[in-house]
């Protein structure tokens, strides 16, 4: 993969990840004044959707451009429920920032496409019959490149096609730039790809879209890259094994070990989302094991051995279905099941609701259960080491095994919970995380568990092999270009 690219508007660097080189584009506040000229001949972005990217991306652009002749404009199904929230954000047909989508397609020169994934597939040729020759078509999922690959077509010739992809969840992505009103280049990560460009301007029209929705550091990818790389780390770290692996914990340190069912939430959910996921942001991965006291390293490099095959195994069959398009597939097949049975929620079981009663109740810190760091890390480092093995560039693996996880989705379900986010999300996601999840907790259930009580002892080999894995240099490269400011989810 080809990871130089040039730009005429923004500086580029070279970021040294292992022994490979990445060029990049910081972005910032300070990068702002640039924008004019990156979007040159741009009059007007039109933004479709209003889920979770949607709102996020249309008032971050619109916030950055402020002062500038470019209009952000919200398209919007005619009579969808979204309009009154799209107005209350200030997008309004009187200010003429708020339209019907696909007359905003026809009026834009660059057009972002964030309605969902079902949608897209559903609608496609009808956004691309509605675009202007020669305008620009944003993506922030490769899912449709997917799609039409999977049907054997693809996009029109006649138009410039780019993909921005912040590595976390919409509301992360407005609410780190909201704080990086007082902490330059506060924000989510991005990458970009170029599928296609007409007109020699499919670049400069990416980097600053990446940089007007706050991305702290923009990476170049491919599109097919990013929707391979992105629906599997929903599917696997991110969501659904995370999802998987605490159902496994809750349910062992409950029925197992006989701990209550309030401490078992403790051990397992709120571990992850909580100490674990701070010390990987801050600190890195292996920081997790290193603070351990020593029976806890013994029990945490057990866990880790055991862990590790068997979370490989699921997801490089996750891969696999999703690089071969089944995936996306399902998807598709999946929404027009839901005309009949619409999906349900997970969050009325019993130890959701003994979630509700742990997160209204908590008090100071807890404590790292050194055997749900362990089956954790080793799932997150499996992810790490499958992705590498399929080329993925560094940049790419470790925001979408690690950044994404530990700065935008875990702070956000230790507020709301991991069921709520499994309710609440994409329908991709839900879809991937209802899937995949049992699949992670039976696996590790059936192979790493049952080897840690047969007394099987941990694999030195493995052991030393995450503690020098190059993930943790690259890790420590990307906290620098990270702003000094965590997320606030409340308030």
């Amino acid at each position: 993969m080809d990871l130089t690219f040039t730009s005429n508007v923004f500086p580029t660097e070279i970021l040294k990840l292992a022994n490979t080189k990445e060029m990049i584009v910081r972005g910032g506040r300070d990068k702002f004044n640039l924008l004019p000229k990156a979007f040159a001949g741009i009059k007007q972005i039109g933004v479709i959707g209003w889920g979770s990217q949607g709102p996020a991306q249309a008032q971050n652009l619109r916030d950055s451009l402020v002062g500038t002749e470019i209009r952000v404009k919200v398209g919007l199904r005619e009579g969808s429920s979204s309009m009154t929230k799209a107005r209350a954000a200030g997008f309004t047909e009187e200010n003429g920032t708020l339209g019907e989508m696909y007359q905003v397609i026809r009026e834009s020169e660059m057009v972002v496409v964030l309605i969902s994934d079902a949608a897209q597939a559903e609608n496609y040729q009808q956004i691309f019959d509605n675009l202007q020759s020669g305008a620009t078509l944003g993506l922030s999922h490769g899912f449709l490149l997917g799609y039409l690959e999977s049907i054997g077509k693809y996009f029109p010739k006649n138009v410039n096609v780019v993909a921005v992809c912040p590595k976390g969840m919409g509301p992360s992505v407005r609410r780190l730039y909201e704080q990086g009103k007082t902490v330059n280049g506060a924000g989510i990560n991005s990458s970009f790809a170029v599928e296609q460009d007409l007109d020699g301007k499919a670049t400069e029209h990416a980097l600053g879209w990446a940089v007007a929705v706050g991305a702290p550091y923009i990476f170049k990818t491919t599109m097919g890259s990013e929707f391979r790389s992105d629906i599997f780390g929903e599917r696997g770290i991110l969501l659904g094994a995370v999802h998987g692996i605490v159902e496994a914990l809750y349910r062992r340190y409950v029925m197992e070990q006989g701990k209550s069912e309030e401490q078992a939430f403790i051990d397992s959910v709120e571990n992850i989302t909580g100490p674990i996921s701070k010390t990987i942001s801050h600190h890195g991965i292996k920081a997790v094991y290193d603070q351990l006291d020593a029976e806890g390293k013994k029990i945490f490099e057990k866990i880790y051995s055991h862990a590790h095959g068997p979370a490989f195994d699921i997801l490089l069959e996750m891969y696999d279905e999703v690089s071969s398009c089944n995936e996306i597939r399902s998807v598709v097949m999946a929404g027009r099941r839901h005309k009949r049975f619409p999906m349900g929620t997970i969050d009325g079981t019993r130890m959701w609701q003994v979630g509700e009663k742990v997160r209204a109740e908590r008090k100071g810190e807890i404590t790292i259960n050194p055997f749900t760091a362990g089956i954790y890390c080793a799932t997150m480092m499996a992810q790490i080491d499958l992705l590498i093995e399929k080329g993925h560039c560094l940049s790419e693996v470790a925001n979408e095994s690690v950044i994404e996880a530990v700065d935008s989705l875990n702070p956000y379900m230790h507020y709301r919970g991991v069921a709520f986010m499994v309710d609440n999300c994409s329908t991709t996601a839900r879809l991937g995380s209802r899937k995949w999840a049992p699949r992670f907790d039976y696996n590790l259930s059936q192979q790493a568990l049952v080897a840690y009580d047969a007394g099987k002892p941990a694999d030195a080999n493995l052991i030393e092999a995450f503690k020098n894995h190059q993930i943790h240099g690259v890790l420590a490269a990307c906290a620098a270009l990270r702003p000094s400011v965590d997320i606030a989810v409340i308030g």
